[in-house]
């Protein structure tokens, strides 16, 4: 997945399930994503990860997770995150995402399943290879990709039954439940303030700006972005408006400076020198970077067609 997208309130767009099969399967490079990262978002679908190569940095919330290669994770329903490559390892995962209601009958999904997505000492569960519990789920994640690859008579039904087993393993070794109310509000209004970065970086935005769509001071605001995302909220601004513009310069007729003033930068050079600090290059040196590359995967497609 060489693009990861999302909408304006951080809510990936990235097409997961079809309403025959509410799951999506597939193995993703982190560095062949246009940011060369996977950037902060969320679903409702459960996830689970297991790295196959390399190692990744993941993020939930504020916690980071470093999974080596045969480790996974689990990153529970609406729960914000994020992934990086750990030292340039070339991490590639499997992801698995499934809809909450797919993971059981209707009958059973209000006991064993929403308590454990609404339950906010759920963030994740770190998934290793000690346990017998942990390796049945790294597994299945494997038979789960398997399955959907093949797509053999009644593989439908195969991963349905995976799947159930899987939560099952997951459940019968997950924390006592519990729903804390100001983590709860917490979480919300993170949400609240990226989104609205998300709607207005094309516009001037303020400190006060972004405080105020949280319902925050300026010192919370502040403390809420220093734990989630180790920056400021203006510097998440910065990099989001960055990251907008890397998808723009990616188009043949794209200029530097329209490109600059459509996300937010109110100079030429200015968008130039954040541009180079995050990205060690230019703008323009990106867009005939991009170019070059793209322009020759699509002869080594027309070659080998």
């Amino acid at each position: 997945m060489k693009d990861f997208k999302l909408d304006e309130e951080l809510k990936e767009l990235t097409k997961h399930r079809t309403i025959e099969l509410p799951i999506a399967c597939y193995e993703t490079t982190i560095s062949k994503n246009v940011n060369g990262y996977i950037p902060l978002h969320w679903h409702e679908e459960v996830q689970f990860v297991l790295v196959r190569r390399g190692e990744g940095i993941f993020q939930i919330n504020e916690v980071k997770v470093v999974l080596k290669e045969g480790e996974g994770l689990f990153i529970n329903s609406g729960q914000l995150h994020m992934a990086e490559e750990n030292l340039q390892t070339g991490c590639d995962y499997i992801c698995l995402n499934v809809s909450p209601h797919y993971v059981l009958p209707h009958e059973l999904y209000s006991r064993y399943v929403f308590p454990y997505i609404k339950a906010t000492n759920l963030p994740y569960r770190f998934i290793g290879t000690k346990s017998s519990w942990e390796k049945n789920i790294l597994n299945s994640i494997l038979s789960v990709h398997f399955l959907i690859e093949e797509k053999a008579p009644y593989f439908e039904l195969d991963t349905f039954m995976v799947i159930n087993q899987m939560w099952k393993e997951l459940i019968m070794n997950g924390l006592p439940l519990e729903y804390d109310e100001v983590e709860a509000v917490k979480q919300s209004r993170m949400k609240q303030m990226v989104t609205f970065i998300h709607h207005h970086y094309g516009e001037k935005i303020t400190l006060d700006d972004i405080a105020g769509s949280g319902h925050l001071s300026r010192a919370e605001c502040c403390r809420y972005f220093k734990a989630m995302l180790r920056k400021t909220p203006l510097t998440y601004v910065l990099d989001y408006r960055i990251q907008k513009s890397l998808v723009l310069l990616q188009q043949p007729d794209a200029n530097v400076t329209d490109v600059g003033y459509e996300v937010g930068f109110n100079s030429t050079s200015y968008f130039i020198s954040k541009f180079r600090n995050k990205m060690d290059m230019t703008p323009l040196a990106y867009k005939k970077e991009f170019l070059s590359n793209y322009l020759g995967e699509e002869k080594e497609k027309d070659g080998n067609g």
